[in-house]
């Protein structure tokens, strides 16, 4: 079972508290698994802030960072964490759309309404998770686009993993990754590369070319999976 990370920012003990009493009652009753940090301020969240939180809880009434203020810094650095503030005033709801809030909850917090929106949560997490790969970094989680990814390449014991505007270095195997990316067409065109196929131009001679301006070597012994794969591909976009 996947653990899923929820953060809580609440300035006031009881309601916080109530919040966590409702999550491990949704737990108990959906068969679930949530590791909860709490906060005392959106200022506490923001501090430090690293994409490895799936769920966040804001209130929108804070002393010292509001949270629609914490959502706005929070989004420079994580797209996709979903986020559904606490309010007790409905006219707040609508800024939220601004910062790819899911939805609102209003105070004094039901445990049904509450529920439901864990329920949607957990939902769009499970559709998301599947088009990310969350790579562990040095200094921290960073989560990218499956369809992001042009290639993927092995050094040793470390990959780097070629993205459309940039790279990260992650101390993995190649292999770990492969099976994280299975199913979403991905290919090794040799020992050392894992090819994004909706990333490739070309394949001249035993050379395949990618998207950036990449030439990759593809083996002889793997080239015609290679091109038949290729071939599955494309045809599967155009029908």
């Amino acid at each position: 079972m996947t653990v899923i990370r929820i953060g809580i920012a609440e300035d006031d003990p009881a309601s916080a508290a109530l919040l966590v009493d409702y999550l491990r009652r949704y737990e108990r009753e959906h068969d679930e698994q949530f590791a909860v940090t709490t906060f005392p301020d959106g200022e506490d969240v923001v501090a430090g802030y690293r994409p490895d939180f799936d769920i966040l809880l804001l209130d929108i009434e804070m002393p010292r960072l509001d949270g629609f203020s914490a959502a706005e810094r929070i989004r420079l650095v994580d797209p996709t964490v979903v986020i559904i503030f606490i309010t007790n005033m409905t006219q707040y709801a609508i800024k939220g759309y601004e910062v790819d809030a899911l939805s609102y909850v209003v105070k004094p917090v039901p445990y049904f309404a509450f529920a439901q929106e864990i329920k949607r949560s957990v939902a769009r997490l499970r559709r998301q998770s599947a088009d990310y790969l969350l790579l562990q970094v040095e200094g921290g989680l960073v989560r990218v686009p499956t369809d992001d990814i042009v290639f993927l390449e092995s050094a040793k014991h470390r990959t780097t993993v070629h993205t459309v505007d940039g790279r990260h270095s992650v101390v993995a195997p190649l292999k770990a990754l492969e099976a994280q990316l299975e199913g979403k067409h991905f290919f090794r065109s040799n020992s050392g590369y894992l090819v994004n196929l909706r990333h490739v131009l070309g394949v001249h001679g035993n050379s395949s070319l990618l998207v950036g301006g990449h030439d990759l070597l593809v083996s002889r012994s793997r080239k015609k999976a290679f091109l038949a794969a290729l071939t599955d591909y494309l045809g599967a976009r155009h029908t």
